[in-house]
């Protein structure tokens, strides 16, 4: 596979060249996380993809300094830091992890504000949707692929639960058949049945995304809650996810199947869907 060619070539080239050369010049041997943070940045290569006229300027900070924290935003989900106060602590104790993202020096680092209005500009243009997109456009795309493993996993969320709205009582069905000039309301269509003919996104925009509790049963069939989100993804042979969609906790994974299946099969071609038993829909067994 070409991604597996190029990561297997990349981290060939970074022990032997970059790591050594690292360390000499800045006088400290890289930890394993350093290193794995250096890797998933040769990989995902995020500045490419950071615009380079911004929608506003940053109280005139450079391109340069838009990339390193492009970079810095990359190192803040590697490292898992709760809030961006926690990531430039980080980065002014850790010289290594400031030169990782471009920063020279403890006065080349921006203000927390500064840093936040990045992170909001970035979340609200869709960085990392255009810089998973420009992966899967560059490595998978002019492949066939043999399998898309298609499965959820919990996102456990800071916030409070929002509390789901009451469901209205639903009026008894009078038995039996009606009688002649009787009209009756027939039942509303299923999720699924819309989904078939409607464009994955506008299927995605019935779907909760809000904060709540989620059920789901274990590896060992007992079940666990959590309160926050859940991420439903397509990976392919390789374990690279291709299309990702990320809901309320609660949403059962079989209502994101079909848009999952047509986000995967605008961007590339394969020949198997592999899903479990929470997938087991006539709906979307007969979808093509």
């Amino acid at each position: 596979m070409k991604l597996r060619e190029t990561i297997s070539w990349l981290m060939g080239t970074l022990q032997r060249s970059l790591f050594p050369y690292f360390e000499e010049c800045s006088g400290t041997p890289l930890t394993e996380k350093q290193k794995q943070l250096i890797q998933i940045l040769e990989i995902v290569q995020v500045e490419k993809s950071v615009p380079k006229t911004a929608t506003h300027q940053w109280m005139g900070r450079k391109v340069l300094e838009r990339e390193a924290i492009a970079r810095a935003f990359v190192a803040k989900m590697v490292y898992n830091y709760p809030t961006t106060r926690s990531l430039i602590t980080a980065l002014q104790e850790t010289s290594n992890v400031r030169q990782i993202c471009g920063f020279a020096k403890k006065s080349d680092l921006p203000s927390e504000a500064t840093f936040s209005r990045a992170f909001q500009e970035f979340a609200a243009s869709g960085l990392g949707d255009r810089v998973h997109h420009l992966l899967v456009e560059t490595n998978l795309q002019s492949e066939l692929l043999g399998h898309i493993s298609r499965d959820s996993t919990a996102i456990e969320g800071r916030e409070k639960p929002v509390p789901k709205p009451k469901k209205e009582k639903a009026v008894p069905r009078k038995r039996g058949l009606p009688a002649r000039g009787e009209i009756r309301d027939s039942q509303p269509e299923s999720r699924l049945a819309r989904q078939r003919t409607q464009e994955a996104q506008e299927s995605l925009q019935e779907i909760p995304i809000v904060c709540d509790v989620g059920v789901k049963k274990n590896a060992q069939g007992y079940q666990e809650s959590w309160i926050g989100y859940k991420l439903h993804a397509d990976v392919n042979d390789g374990g690279f996810p291709v299309s990702v969609v990320v809901t309320s906790a609660s949403v059962h994974d079989s209502q994101v199947a079909i848009p999952l299946m047509k986000m995967t099969s605008s961007k590339v071609d394969y020949l198997y869907d592999l899903l479990d038993s929470a997938y087991d829909a006539q709906r979307i067994e007969n979808h093509p």
